[in-house]
């Protein structure tokens, strides 16, 4: 079994440093944030996933990452859990960088872990818009947000969130098409030499 790490948690205190060191500098946001001035320094791809613009930005990012990120460690392991919070959040930026003037926070990484929970376990009970209901549902909820909110003018980065949970289910497929397959694999018949079968016999069935 994979070991659990909580990276969740080292990611969020990571962001929480991060953002401390962008109030305390000026203009440490402008050097590592993603803008279409800055689209060949790729490292910006990355570093972006960490910056946050906001107090409220940061803590409701802080908040999903810890609650939904812990559960999809537990179920996939630290090392699976990483590739999907970094793919998602590069992928994401790739695409919202072609939308925004600039892309920053850890919500296209964040959407990522969503959707692949949504794929691996679609009936655990979530806390969504007010309401209890199924992982499925609310994911499909925060896809409708989501594309809703590109047609109302705002700061959120709703093309980018939408980037991220694409990634998320798609990921979430493959492991739960890879775990079928590694399920199936314990149904597999072992052939066992019929001359070893009949000496068995003769030895311990004889009446």
């Amino acid at each position: 079994m994979a070991k659990f790490r909580f990276y969740a948690l080292w990611l969020c205190l990571a962001c929480i440093l991060i953002y401390l060191i962008q109030i305390a500098v000026p203009g440490f946001t402008d050097l590592f944030v993603l803008n279409q001035s800055s689209y060949f320094q790729i490292w910006r791809f990355v570093s972006a996933i960490f910056l946050h613009a906001s107090p409220a930005h940061l803590i409701f990012n802080l908040f999903a990452l810890a609650l939904f990120g812990l559960i999809l460690e537990k179920l996939i392991g630290g090392k699976k859990f990483l590739l999907i919070f970094f793919l998602s959040g590069i992928l994401a930026n790739v695409v919202a960088v072609n939308f925004y003037p600039a892309s920053l926070g850890a919500s296209g990484a964040i959407y990522g872990i969503l959707g692949c929970l949504a794929f691996i376990r679609p009936t655990m009970p979530v806390f969504a818009f007010g309401l209890p209901m199924p992982m499925f549902i609310a994911a499909i909820l925060w896809i409708i947000a989501a594309v809703l909110g590109i047609f109302v003018p705002s700061t959120t980065g709703d093309i980018a969130h939408l980037s991220g949970i694409a990634v998320g289910f798609i990921y979430g497929l493959f492991l739960r098409l890879r775990r079928k397959e590694i399920k199936n694999n314990y149904g597999y018949k072992v052939k066992i030499p019929e001359d070893y079968m009949r000496a068995w016999e003769e030895r311990y069935m004889r009446v």
